[in-house]
């Protein structure tokens, strides 16, 4: 009896952590934008680099741009591994502007690290009538732009460009990214800012096209003028140059704080992995998002620059 007690025991502790287990990836926002196939491309393609291969499921958990989502992993979820979730990468922002219902400390969570460099860029429709930044200059009425959210890039991206470039923006805030792209289908606002990945589906149908970005650059856009480039406001090019640090976080994922430290090594190394994984590769560039894995260390080294400004 106590021979067979010993090698059950051994064999339970031999067992992967995640085997039999399933794995939730908690998402800020609403199902169709980039956070959520970003998600869902990882859930379909993280199980094969995870010892034990738990089942990955998505829960989305809109509001507040993301902010609720975040309170949930920071306060309520269990750091046990089994909930994960990726956030807004100006999240930062919020914290250090103090934004009402931020209640946590994002340096405090187990980060994973990021699924993607992005990059920002403002889009306008295609038959939109402003066709260069002097159009946009010169425009006497408002020039409306879809968004997500006060605390969203979407939103604040332009809000730099009217308040430093002297642009006549106004920003319409919708419920999503998804619900804020709909408005420019429907010709409610003239366009939107976004990371490029996300908004590549509608530049390559014709819908949208980019005209000004943010200081990081990738394939496509590398010839738009730069926001910070545009301004000679010596505090605009500073913040300016402070959000092109969200384009570095990415698409950032973190596990709740205290989560341990060898399980955290699990899904450091899944990470690492399934960026490189020639499957996911080529899913990715049908969707047209590029996976590019950036370590915590790194995420947490620029996210504690940012805060110290």
């Amino acid at each position: 009896f106590i021979l067979t007690v010993l090698v059950s025991s051994k064999t339970l502790l031999a067992a992967p952590y995640y085997e039999g287990k399933v794995l939730k990836i908690i998402v800020g926002f609403t199902p169709g934008g980039g956070y959520d196939r970003m998600a869902r491309l990882l859930a379909k393609h993280l199980p094969k680099h995870i010892p034990g291969k738990p089942a990955i499921v998505v829960e989305n958990m809109e509001g507040a741009s993301s902010i609720i989502a975040s309170n949930y992993l920071y306060n309520i979820a269990k750091p046990d591994g089994l909930t994960i979730g990726t956030f807004i990468a100006t999240l930062p922002f919020a914290q250090l502007i103090k934004i009402e219902g931020v209640k946590f400390d994002i340096r405090k969570y187990s980060w994973i690290g990021s699924s993607a460099l992005e990059s920002y860029v403002l889009t306008l429709r295609t038959d939109s009538p402003y066709k260069t930044i002097e159009d946009l200059k010169k425009a006497k009425d408002p020039i409306p732009l879809g968004c997500s959210g006060v605390a969203t890039m979407d939103y604040q991206f332009p809000l730099l460009l009217k308040g430093f470039l002297g642009l006549n923006l106004k920003m319409v805030v919708y419920v999503s990214s998804a619900e804020a792209m709909l408005a420019v289908e429907k010709k409610e606002v003239e366009g939107r800012a976004g990371y490029y990945s996300s908004l590549k589906p509608f530049i390559e149908r014709g819908l949208v096209r980019p005209v000004i970005r943010g200081r990081v650059s990738t394939p496509g856009i590398e010839n738009l003028p730069v926001n910070e480039d545009l301004t000679t406001d010596k505090m605009g090019k500073t913040l300016m140059a402070m959000f092109s640090v969200t384009d570095i976080i990415g698409r950032p994922y973190v596990a709740p704080p205290g989560t341990p430290a060898e399980v955290m090594k699990i899904l450091w190394d899944a990470f690492a992995k399934v960026a490189k994984d020639p499957e996911l590769k080529e899913e990715s560039k049908k969707m047209m998002m590029d996976v590019a894995y950036t370590p915590a260390e790194e995420v947490l080294k620029i996210i504690n620059f940012l805060l110290t400004q």
